[in-house]
């Protein structure tokens, strides 16, 4: 990623600082999310000592990494003693757990490099869990009703525009059959930090500006044209950029 945010640095005439957060399965689930939050506070803090305005502050990130940034953000929404994010940079991030049949999942599940079946086999990984429930998770037999029912608001393939499902999507017509024991192990997955798109509204309703980048050949694409809507929905003002023939690491 040095090439990169040097390119970033130089491009956007920016002071770029990289968080080198550590990594699961060695550290797990959160430490990631705590190693990112502590530098941005710190960085926010002491910003005057590296010359950058506390007011121009983005945080940004690509794939988990844009998970990360979405809860960092929003973990900042309630802090008096911090300045106000500037605003926050999602390139194709992971957001959410509780649906892995959505278009984007159907249509994309064996592009390279992000399949389907690798994205919850990486998401239980990072929460050490044995990954003999892929399947189940798969089925989507991890979700209870009342929490189906909650998060179908928004989480739902009915908010993806309908040219995102030209390609190859057949709507789910077979309830799964729940197992309370495969929600016992992954819960963690439903948490805000895991799965940013399921924040509360009021957590929504306070974040920054956002610029969210989609790959049309990304199993996580509608990850970010879900959270783009539930941020509109709230007035917040989001720039959207999506590669039409982009896919998932493109960056």
């Amino acid at each position: 990623y040095e090439r990169t945010c040097r390119y970033f640095a130089r491009k956007t005439n920016s002071v770029v600082v990289s968080v080198g957060y550590r990594l699961a399965p060695e550290y797990p689930y959160p430490a990631q999310f705590e190693d990112c939050l502590t530098a941005t506070v710190h960085f926010m803090r002491t910003a005057q000592d590296y010359g950058v305005d506390p007011s121009r502050i983005i945080v940004c990130g690509d794939s988990s990494g844009g998970t990360l940034t979405a809860a960092v953000a929003q973990a900042l929404v309630t802090r008096r003693d911090l300045p106000k994010l500037r605003a926050q940079i999602l390139i194709y991030p992971y957001l959410q757990c509780v649906d892995f049949n959505l278009p984007s999942y159907q249509q994309n599940k064996g592009v390279p490099i992000l399949l389907k079946e690798r994205t919850i086999v990486l998401g239980l990984k990072y929460l050490n869990k044995d990954l003999s429930i892929v399947e189940a998770i798969l089925n989507g037999s991890h979700i209870p009703e009342d929490l189906q029912l909650k998060y179908q608001k928004w989480v739902s393939p009915d908010y993806i525009p309908h040219e995102f499902k030209t390609r190859g999507y057949k709507p789910s017509t077979t309830q799964p059959l729940f197992s309370k024991e495969v929600y016992t192990l992954v819960k963690p997955m439903f948490d805000s930090l895991f799965s940013p798109l399921l924040a509360e509204d009021s957590v929504i309703a306070q974040l920054p500006e956002t610029f969210i980048l989609t790959c049309e050949f990304d199993v996580l694409r509608d990850d970010g044209l879900l959270y783009k809507k539930r941020l509109e929905d709230h007035g917040i003002k989001v720039t959207w950029c999506h590669l039409q023939e982009g896919f998932h690491g493109t960056v």
